[in-house]
């Protein structure tokens, strides 16, 4: 069984949030978000949390934006003229438009971590990512830390 874990960083300090990550044996995270280098994104910018995961905990980061929504999904979310349901509706059929299961089948690991910044996964895109491979990988298991 291999296990894919979750994780959002607001809410958290860097120390609590490396420390989830350590504790929990990730060996890789896997930035999902579709704006990774703003201002907002604090110890989590693109290259600052690649350079960290690797010093701090010897993990590995790589963004993939097959699994991030549209901008134009996301802004409609942001600005409530979309609800969470339609949200995680259009999102699910943009991911298996573009055949994620398939695409990433080879990409995936054991005790990868999908990152977003969403504190709690319940209404996040990272959960319907890893429910929906979970669905068609049934040798995966998820974990949200």
């Amino acid at each position: 069984m291999n296990t894919l874990f979750t994780i959002g960083f607001t809410q958290k300090s860097a120390e609590e949030f490396f420390r989830t990550l350590r504790t929990a044996g990730v060996c890789r995270v896997v930035d999902v978000r579709l704006n990774n280098t703003g201002q907002l994104a604090g110890f989590t910018k693109r290259d600052d949390i690649a350079f960290f995961l690797r010093n701090i905990g010897q993990i590995d980061y790589v963004h993939l934006q097959i699994l991030a929504p549209t901008a134009d999904m996301l802004r409609a979310y942001r600005e409530g003229t979309t609800t969470w349901e339609e949200y995680g509706s259009a999102f699910t059929e943009l991911i298996k438009k573009r055949h994620i299961e398939v695409e990433l089948k080879e990409t995936l690991q054991d005790r990868d971590c999908l990152l977003c910044s969403e504190p709690d996964a319940a209404r996040c895109h990272r959960r319907l990512v890893a429910e929906y491979l979970q669905h068609r990988w049934k040798h995966w298991s998820i974990e949200h830390l």
